[in-house]
């Protein structure tokens, strides 16, 4: 039997996102939230999911649909950004369970997006709290001068990505699986 303590929620988010300068008025939202559940200590994925949010302040630019293949009617079947962060913490324990992302993008982007909302910041203050920005751990394991990004990251591990790059949900799980690499060299931090 595995303590909660064990498990990691490994985030990536999609946002809209335009070729250039966003329109007069519309600003970066989180689109996608994929999630997979890692029991660190079992080292293995446990389980994935995704949350599609709809945006409020901006729309789907063709470019966005290019990069991530969600379309503007796709979000706009999503829940809202409040909702979403409810159900991260009413189903993924995310106040209280350690977490983890490619970067510090995805933390930066809840934090403004919350703060923009008005919607409690679902991982807990200060917002680096339980955060674990897992392109660093890797760099530092790895040796590496520069901060590759995760498909480089995968190519280095001698992983393969699965599913599409920038898909929120496939992004999450391919996280998991660098995580989890790095846990079987002992240098993850945690159990």
């Amino acid at each position: 039997m595995h303590s909660e303590s064990a498990l990691l929620n490994v985030i990536d988010v999609e946002a809209t996102c335009w070729d250039g300068q966003p329109p007069p008025g519309s600003v970066n939202e989180i689109i996608e939230i994929g999630l997979t559940v890692v029991d660190v200590s079992a080292r293995r994925r446990a389980s994935r999911h995704r949350i599609l949010v709809r945006p409020v302040r901006s729309t789907v630019s063709d470019f966005c649909t290019q990069l991530t293949g969600l379309t503007q009617a796709e979000v706009a079947e999503g829940v809202g950004f409040a909702e979403a962060c409810r159900i991260l913490v009413e189903e993924f324990e995310s106040a209280e369970r350690p977490w983890a992302s490619w970067g510090e993008y995805d933390r930066k982007q809840f934090a403004r997006q919350s703060k923009a909302d008005r919607v409690a910041y679902p991982f807990g203050y200060p917002t680096e709290r339980g955060h674990t920005n897992a392109k660093a751990v890797f760099t530092a394991a790895y040796g590496l001068r520069r901060k590759p990004g995760m498909a480089q990251a995968l190519q280095i591990a001698g992983l393969p990505l699965e599913g599409r790059h920038h898909s929120g949900e496939d992004d999450a799980w391919n996280i998991a699986a660098l995580v989890l690499d790095l846990a079987e060299r002992g240098a993850w931090p945690g159990p």
